[in-house]
């Protein structure tokens, strides 16, 4: 072999192993996939009130921005909710200033009440002591015109024995007499009145009795009588109060008539014509929000060992054939089968390892650079992270 072609030989093996080892050092200081995508919120806008659509003021692929109005529904019966909810409210307010005096009326009644119950019975406990004065009285005065009837019994029956024996005329005896049946009379009068007043002391006993009973429960049923006010006041109060809220849900089921944009953004699937029957939750347009896009790229799991939020990539986007500048903003917390519908269940024991992937989010850094606002979500990317 002449010298020429070992010349040759060793310098095709040096360039091998130079070509080699610059491998190697890059793939020590980058980690790169092509299972990566663009992300972007989509916003799925459903109506929040039923009703009929009346206008639509967007089209597929139309660029939209926050506030403007998408869809207009039929308010028709939507106002017709919030005058009725006026009207309950109009009601309520009503009931409320009719039934809101009676707690004062009720309270300045139950005073009245317990200070006349309390002047009634002030009033009976004097009559029983005045009652049980004239029986004493009467009492003192029986026993006093008995003493003055025994006198005057004896007094007449000496007049009947000095008559019998000529010793005083017929006219002082017959005068003797006169005070006799005058003095028996007023005894047994004396008696009745004293027989009366005893009657009568019993009757003040009763009505004292009752006037207590009166005023205990007067004084028992004032406090329950001035709550059940109150608890009625409270509850039209409440009344008021729901039909208020009522009124403020049909104001808002109003302005839901008209369907707005949440976001900046594309529209796309418009699933909503002029006459359609809607419902809340129904989605009829979606929003995307293409202002704020970044990266989803999935790695393997066996790329992660050096790789952390902060580090910066080269993002290649083969729709517009550029390469932009991403900084990773963080790491998922699960893999992505993990994330699925149908996790996979190892502990089943049909386990086979497979290398995982991790989604990892990137974002433009910075976010205005040149071609990102044509990126859409979906797009393929190509992220090479500089570890």
């Amino acid at each position: 072999m002449s010298g020429t072609k070992k010349v040759a030989i060793f310098a095709v093996l040096g360039a091998i192993v130079l070509t080699g080892t610059g491998y190697w050092l890059y793939e020590r200081r980058f980690e790169d996939t092509d299972d990566a995508q663009i992300d972007a919120n989509i916003s799925n806008i459903s109506p929040r009130v039923n009703g009929t659509v009346t206008a639509v003021h967007v089209i597929e692929n139309q660029r939209v921005k926050a506030g403007d109005v998408l869809v207009e529904l039929d308010p028709s019966d939507l106002r017709v909710a919030v005058e009725l909810a006026k009207a309950q409210v109009d009601e309520a307010e009503a009931q409320l200033k009719v039934e809101d005096p009676s707690v004062s009326i009720t309270e300045t009644s139950n005073k009245t009440s317990v200070a006349t119950s309390g002047s009634d019975l002030a009033s009976a406990q004097a009559a029983v002591s005045q009652a049980h004065k004239s029986v004493d009285q009467l009492a003192a005065q029986l026993v006093q015109a008995q003493a003055n009837d025994k006198d005057v019994q004896l007094e007449k029956q000496r007049a009947k024995q000095l008559i019998d024996q000529g010793a005083i005329s017929q006219s002082q005896y017959d005068q003797q007499s006169t005070q006799a049946a005058a003095s028996s009379a007023n005894v047994e009068a004396i008696h009745q009145a004293l027989e009366a007043a005893r009657a009568g002391v019993g009757e003040q006993d009763a009505h004292l009795a009752s006037t207590q009973s009166r005023l205990a429960e007067v004084k028992a049923n004032a406090p329950r009588q001035l709550e059940t006010r109150q608890a009625s006041v409270r509850w039209r109060q409440a009344s008021l109060d729901a039909a208020k809220a009522q009124l403020a849900q049909a104001e808002l089921n109003l302005t839901y008539a008209t369907i707005v944009s949440p976001v900046s953004g594309i529209v796309g699937k418009k699933s909503v014509a002029l006459g359609d029957r809607v419902a809340p939750g129904q989605e009829i347009i979606a929003v995307v929000d293409t202002d704020n896009v970044w990266v989803t790229a999935n790695f393997r799991e066996t790329q992660l060992r050096k790789m952390h939020p902060g580090l910066e990539a080269s993002l290649h986007v083969d729709a517009i054939d550029a390469d932009l500048h991403g900084v990773i903003e963080s790491i998922g917390g699960a893999t992505g089968s993990r994330y699925s519908v149908l996790p996979p269940e190892n502990a089943s024991g049909n386990y086979v390892k497979v290398v995982q992937r991790i989604p990892v989010r990137i974002k433009f850094d910075p976010p205005n650079q040149n071609g990102v606002d044509r990126l859409r979500p979906g797009m393929s990317v190509e992220p090479k992270v500089r570890l």
